[in-house]
């Protein structure tokens, strides 16, 4: 699962984290948008994806509903090849897509700016916003 590793690093302002077990998780502005697993046992990725290819995916043989997160829509692949690379890039990507757009219009604004200061200015400036309108 390398390539998927590197694709998603190529991401803008990806990180990555192992949070729990053998998943290698990736984020954006904190919040994940796919994972996958660094040992063969298990599922291999997963990721969010829309309400119609939730539908879609799931009646694919090798792609099942993600465990604790198929209410989120996300799915989970059993095996590697049970979707193209190609497709997988595509689906992550949308993943990506779908995860940043939820985000604060500040976080996004920051990680547009693709600087940490800035990232950091945001988050100080929306809780100094938040302590003076509870002041008032």
């Amino acid at each position: 699962m390398e390539w998927l590793r590197i694709y998603c690093l190529s991401l803008p302002r990806t990180t990555e984290h192992i949070p729990w077990g053998d998943d290698l998780v990736y984020k954006i502005g904190g919040k994940m948008y796919a994972a996958s697993a660094l040992t063969p046992a298990g599922h291999r990725m997963s990721f969010k994806c829309t309400p119609e290819d939730f539908a879609e995916l799931t009646e694919r043989p090798g792609i099942v509903p993600a465990p604790y997160s198929a209410r989120m829509h996300w799915v989970a692949l059993e095996y590697e090849d049970a979707l193209s690379r190609t497709e997988v890039k595509r689906l992550v990507k949308l993943s990506y897509d779908l995860v940043f757009a939820r985000l604060p219009k500040k976080t996004q604004a920051a990680l547009a700016g693709k600087t940490k200061a800035a990232l950091a200015a945001a988050v100080t400036k929306s809780k100094t916003t938040k302590r003076i309108k509870s002041k008032q």
